[in-house]
């Protein structure tokens, strides 16, 4: 891929982290042994480097303890395992039009169960009032489950005014922080977040299949696990562990994936989140500013200040998918057309079912990089 312009880090970061596939590596090839079963001293160097990322995942989210960092094979497992967790029939869940699938698709699972939802409506540039979401609360309203930022427009999302809104009510305030989680800082205490989902492979910088979420105790307490089974721990007994983490995290883990995120969260604390972010960000100004000169494609849900790096195009002249293809075939530029798994976000930004072309930016990109895409998008719009 080293002839290709990557333009769709929303969906995975490339390239990983610096030492990210030779950490894989190392611990495939030597360390490779299993948590929690084991009494042998490489079972225990493997117990110490989950204990590690666990340790310093939970510092990264604000959170007090390791323990309350749940690792699964993404955030849409983690989104899944704590909405099952803890809805039951006649609860009353709160959530947006800005919505990934992967919290949309749990949530209409449960409403065919007697799960009930509201979903608050958001503006054309992807924006929420929190005024609207206090008009969908309900006396029996129990969770309020929303993304920091859309996926689609990149817009962030007032979580702190949620969370504190929810706080005040003793609702649940779940976070899906897919798109945020290491691309700026994501704090529970900040949000009044009583679980954070996250993904390991986008701004994180590792490798797909890992990532978890982060809960609060007194969420913990109410969930039950999606999962049962092995955990290492409290083997004579039938019944689930009630301790944390095992609680959610029976079977294997994927310890690859934790290796993976040892050596990027190396890199992030080494190079510093904030640097990281200012690079895209910088590389997206750049490209802002060039695409607004182009009368053939359309900067769709641009309004709101407060975002991540990611532009949604819509192309005038031709079908966005065929835009893509072109892009990708004629330009070797990668980026995302359809609906992005998020069709109610569509809805509210006026492009259902078209669709966008999404062009997302991370640290490694350049400004020569954005040139050439300008230059292609003139061409292409002639």
């Amino acid at each position: 891929m080293t002839d290709m312009i990557y333009f769709d880090h929303c969906s995975t970061s490339f390239p990983k982290a610096p030492g990210v596939a030779q950490r894989v590596k190392d611990f495939v090839d030597a360390e490779c042994v299993n948590v929690g079963r084991g009494f042998y001293s490489a079972a225990g160097a493997a117990d110490a480097l989950v204990y590690g990322v666990r340790e310093r995942l939970a510092h990264f989210f604000g959170c007090k303890n390791g323990r309350n960092v749940i690792f699964t094979g993404g955030a849409t497992q983690s989104v899944n395992t704590v909405v099952k967790g803890v809805l039951k029939p006649g609860d009353h869940v709160v959530t947006t039009m800005m919505e990934h699938n992967a919290v949309l698709r749990p949530l209409f699972q449960l409403q065919k169960k007697g799960v009930k939802i509201s979903i608050v409506p958001c503006g054309a540039d992807g924006r929420l009032d929190p005024y609207a979401f206090i008009k969908k609360i309900r006396p029996e309203t129990k969770m309020a489950v929303m993304t920091h930022a859309s996926n689609v427009c990149g817009t962030l999302l007032p979580v702190a005014e949620i969370g504190e809104i929810c706080a005040k009510r003793g609702i649940f305030f779940v976070l899906d922080a897919a798109q945020t989680a290491g691309i700026m800082p994501v704090n529970m205490g900040d949000f009044n977040a009583d679980a954070v989902a996250f993904s390991g492979h986008k701004g994180l910088l590792a490798t797909q299949g890992i990532g978890g979420f982060v809960v609060s105790d007194r969420m913990a307490e109410q969930m039950e696990p999606l999962i049962s089974g092995g955990t290492g721990s409290f083997s004579h007994s039938f019944n689930v562990p009630p301790l944390l983490p095992d609680k959610f995290e029976a079977g294997t883990l994927n310890l690859p994936g934790i290796a993976a995120l040892c050596a990027s969260l190396s890199f992030i604390e080494k190079t510093g989140m904030g640097y990281l972010r200012k690079n895209a960000d910088e590389i997206f100004k750049l490209f802002i500013a060039e695409i607004k000169a182009i009368p053939g494609v359309r900067l769709v849900g641009y309004g709101a200040s407060e975002r991540c790096p990611v532009a949604a195009l819509d192309f005038l002249g031709m079908d966005n998918g065929a835009a893509a293809g072109i892009l990708d075939n004629k330009y070797q530029i990668m980026v995302r057309s359809g609906l992005q798994c998020a069709p109610l976000a569509h809805r509210a930004l006026g492009t259902f079912p078209r669709g966008v072309v999404r062009c997302s930016f991370g640290y490694g990109n350049t400004p020569e990089e954005v040139e050439f895409f300008i230059n292609a998008l003139r061409e292409m719009t002639k």
